[in-house]
């Protein structure tokens, strides 16, 4: 099944959704850079990826917000009584998904960077760009909000599954 239906998320969503994960949870262990000023094999290993991964997601995201508006009429249903805390957990969490690379790639430029992805250089080194280095300061504060954001999504996730024995995390699996 390629697209949503009302009992289940299609190929596409879960995909796209697992795949996020997997890359977010890798952009998330970007906080261990804070260890040791990244002279670990964390920092030293994973950490230079960040920023081809979080121009991936940036893509990704944008992908899957427009999939998501082409299913929305398709998508399973959500309890009554909770769909508007679920519109707005999963609204936040797109938020923070669409400004984290955002205000990534306003650092890099900000600061006169540029901006290289998977070894391609999009944009040359140039001069700082105040407006966007400031944008870009939103970063770190934003990362941990949404890593908060995340882990109450699996948690969640998690409560559905285990406590109200519903068929919430099996939509997406």
């Amino acid at each position: 099944m390629l697209k949503d239906s009302q009992d289940r998320y299609g190929i596409v969503s879960r995909i796209m959704h697992w795949a996020m994960a997997l890359l977010i949870g890798l952009q998330l262990l970007k906080f261990f850079d804070r260890i040791n000023d990244g002279e670990h094999w964390v920092g030293k290993t994973l950490v230079p990826t960040h920023v081809s991964f979080g121009s991936l997601l940036l893509v990704l995201i944008v992908l899957r917000i427009l999939w998501g508006i082409s299913q929305r009429n398709q998508r399973p249903e959500q309890d009554p009584a909770s769909a508007k805390l679920v519109k707005a957990g999963h609204g936040m969490l797109y938020l923070g998904m669409l400004l984290m690379p955002i205000t990534g790639v306003s650092i890099m430029l900000g600061n006169g960077y540029g901006l290289t992805v998977f070894g391609t250089e999009l944009v040359a080194r140039g001069t700082d760009i105040p407006w966007a280095a400031s944008l870009g300061s939103l970063h770190s504060p934003l990362s941990w909000a949404l890593a908060l954001l995340i882990f109450g999504h699996i948690g969640m996730a998690l409560l559905h599954h285990f406590v109200h024995k519903d068929d919430t995390l099996k939509r997406m699996a």
